[in-house]
């Protein structure tokens, strides 16, 4: 279980907060979404989960455990697959997901199965040799996903991990997170697919100017607004229909 208190954060040079003051507990086996507008605090929020930012104040524990006291403990624990590729180019498939999973602890035989059977899962097998610089967006998106599960998270942290990609990749993504979760993940995503959100999540929370201003399943969300006929209707209601651009 993951327990949010009164967390906020406020970066350096910013007038406003871009999270304010925010309570939410997301259970053993959720698929839970962080929606919300651009800027509204959804990375935010998933990188302080993720221990990638400091909040500013608040707390947070993750199946009991926090990173003040229990670092080491969590990194293992946890999943992140952030928005932007963490991969290097010019190293292969294979060369990418061997050094990042070492970075676990994985290593030798162990190691090596686990990146040759996600690759096989997820289609890239036949080009695990290949430099990730010659990938499509969607073979990317896959290679970064596997990143953040060789180590068997309990908990996995996803920023937007269907954004630019082919529809027959985001199914195969979408598939197979939804087998990790089966086999007992947790899965914290964030998205600007609500259609995607609401066949994927078993709960969402729509966030706005850093704090959420209402979460449940999507059903039950669509159902207390009786002219919304699905979660985008719920959103744009709450949110409204003006641009949310920023530089």
């Amino acid at each position: 279980m993951i327990q949010i208190s009164h967390l906020s954060k406020k970066y350096k040079n910013n007038a406003e907060y871009s999270v304010v003051d925010l309570d939410l507990k997301i259970d053993d086996g959720e698929i839970f979404g962080l929606l919300g507008p651009n800027g509204a605090g959804k990375t935010t929020l998933i990188s302080m989960l993720s221990s990638l930012i400091k909040p500013t104040s608040g707390s947070f524990s993750i199946n009991g455990l926090t990173f003040q006291k229990n670092a080491n403990q969590l990194k293992q624990l946890i999943g992140i697959e952030p928005q932007e590729y963490a991969l290097y180019p010019t190293l292969t498939a294979y060369e990418n997901l061997y050094y990042l999973g070492s970075m676990y602890g994985l290593k030798g035989k162990r190691l090596r199965e686990k990146i040759y059977f996600h690759l096989e899962v997820l289609g890239l097998e036949k080009f695990s040799n290949k430099k990730l610089d010659t990938f499509s967006g969607g073979m990317k998106r896959r290679v970064n996903l596997i990143a953040s599960i060789l180590h068997d998270p309990k908990v996995l942290f996803l920023d937007e991990p269907t954004v630019g990609v082919d529809v027959q990749s985001k199914n195969v993504i979408i598939e197979n997170l939804k087998k990790l979760n089966t086999q007992g993940t947790t899965i914290i995503y964030t998205s600007h697919h609500l259609n995607e959100a609401e066949q994927f999540c078993t709960k969402v929370a729509i966030i706005d100017h850093g704090r959420i201003i209402i979460e449940g399943a999507p059903k039950n969300l669509i159902s207390q607004y009786p002219e919304s006929h699905n979660l985008e209707d719920v959103f744009l209601t709450l949110t409204g229909k003006a641009l949310r651009d920023h530089a």
